[in-house]
């Protein structure tokens, strides 16, 4: 489509100039009532926290997202762009995108007198209508706001009052759009006062002249509740000006999670992997075990990169391995899963009993309790409490004395992540009735499947303190609880 190039044009062509926060209010309404998908990728916020947005944007408000790292916040913010209109009308040559209707510099005003209804327009895309800032104590109020340029006053002979002179800040080019500060308490209280008189006045001052611009335009925040306690706060009367506080939150189940990672994940591999819902359950678990242990500093959060980061490591220890043994098997371990530590240990904040403890015996233990919520969804809890129990319940105990009774023989089994699949599965065949039990109650698809399931009783078994287990390089080798203790 043609666009108008001049005021003349732009006037015969009814285009209709209205405030951001009344075309992202417009815009919003449209693609309710169109029935339109709205926040692409955003996912687990449906019932919470997108109602509450979407109603700050029909309120016209500015924004505060509130919430713990790893929540989406910026890219939620960098989602208000797509409320906007695809392209916007300037005077041409305007630093601070000016409406041909409503000039606010004496410079465009006085282009617009001249020039009249040949006044010249540019159109703006959507995408450069967006503008973020990230919160650091090195940020200033000219980086924000503007500053006064000596050198272009003595060049033009213009006096240092007069309007021409300021070299405008990111605020004020982000004029007729969306302006974002990522870590809001990260600022200076004394930079946080600079954006008062804009959320509310429209107003302000560069090295002492005070400029009266009318800026147009949404303020939207983020911040973590973190920061008000190690590193900042947000000054009370600008959070005052802040119409709407939205809180954010972390997946509320393992199903959402696991389409988040799914979502987020690097998964283009040079092979393809697949990987079985057991082992996404146990890596999402790891984040709901992190989210809720002692050892982890709440207050810090655990964010959803951890098990993002943690699945493209499972995914290239797999890679590694088929490469290792120059073979075709693209297919999880049990054993695989302790290759994600490094996806685990930086991100959790440790509180001091943790540290204690060492940040890698941490993420292992988060490992096995993740690995033993699993097991108790497909297989039998290996202990009974004591007490009268039915002649089931019995039987139900001793569903695992064939493989209790092999390792209480003295013998051992060894396992490792790097072991070829032929010795990986004769390894495991050689316990009688283990393969019995995986496929009784796991029930598996296939035989790969099956393996991976009698790896997994073992394991369960070991969490739950039945046999034991030692890591010695990177090898699991799965002994007899006795045999263990005699030997401490």
């Amino acid at each position: 489509m043609k666009r108008p190039k001049t005021l003349r044009e732009l006037k015969a062509s009814g285009y209709r100039s209205r405030s951001t926060k009344t075309e992202l209010r417009e815009n919003m309404i449209e693609q309710i009532r169109a029935g339109k998908s709205r926040w692409p990728g955003i996912i687990g916020y449906e019932r919470t926290v997108l109602p509450l947005l979407e109603n700050a944007i029909l309120s016209q408000h500015d924004i505060l997202l509130l919430g713990l790292r790893g929540q989406a916040k910026t890219r939620i913010l960098r989602h208000l762009v797509n409320f906007l209109d695809e392209y916007l009308p300037v005077i041409k040559g305007s630093p601070l995108n000016e409406d041909p209707f409503r000039p606010i510099t004496s410079r465009s005003k006085r282009l617009v007198t001249e020039a009249g209804d040949e006044l010249p327009i540019d159109w703006l895309p959507r995408e450069l209508r967006y503008s973020e800032k990230l919160a650091t104590p090195d940020v200033s109020v000219a980086d924000l706001i503007g500053d006064l340029d000596p050198i272009k006053a003595v060049r033009e002979k213009l006096d240092l009052s007069d309007e021409e002179v300021i070299h405008w800040g990111i605020v004020p080019r982000t004029n007729r759009g969306i302006f974002a500060i990522n870590e809001l308490p990260d600022l200076q209280p004394r930079i946080q006062v600079a954006l008062l008189n804009i959320l509310e006045e429209n107003d302000f001052q560069i090295r002492g002249f005070p400029i009266r611009v009318p800026l147009d335009m949404m303020l939207a925040f983020t911040a973590n509740p973190e920061d008000y306690t190690n590193r900042g706060n947000i000054i009370t009367p600008l959070k005052d000006r802040i119409a709407s506080q939205i809180n954010t939150h972390y997946p509320s189940s393992i199903e959402i999670a696991k389409v988040i990672t799914q979502q987020e994940a690097w998964t283009d591999r040079s092979a393809q992997i697949e990987i079985p819902e057991l082992i996404r359950d146990i890596i999402e678990q790891i984040a709901f075990e992190a989210r809720s242990s002692e050892h982890v500093d709440q207050g810090s959060g655990v964010s959803a990169r951890l098990t993002i980061s943690a699945y493209e490591n499972l995914l290239s220890n797999i890679e590694r391995r088929a490469a290792v043994n120059k073979d075709n098997d693209y297919y999880p371990r049990i054993c695989d899963l302790y290759a994600v530590l490094s996806s685990i240990v930086g991100k959790v904040e440790l509180v001091y009993e943790g540290e204690l403890e060492g940040p890698s015996i941490v993420a292992v233990n988060m490992i096995g309790e993740a690995t033993k919520k699993a097991f108790g969804e497909y297989f039998p809890a290996p202990r009974k409490p004591k007490g009268h129990m039915a002649e089931n319940q019995r039987q139900q105990e001793n569903v695992y004395e064939p493989i209790i009774d092999f390792f209480a023989s003295g013998r051992r089994l060894e396992l490792s992540d790097e072991l070829p699949y032929g010795e990986y599965q004769a390894a495991l065949s050689q316990i009688v009735g283990l393969r019995e039990i995986a496929q009784r109650y796991f029930k598996p698809k296939n035989e790969r499947e099956t393996v991976l399931a009698m790896e997994f009783v073992l394991e369960g078994l070991h969490r739950h303190n039945i046999i034991a287990k030692e890591s010695p390089d990177n090898k699991f080798v799965y002994i007899d609880m006795l045999e263990n203790i005699l030997k401490d």
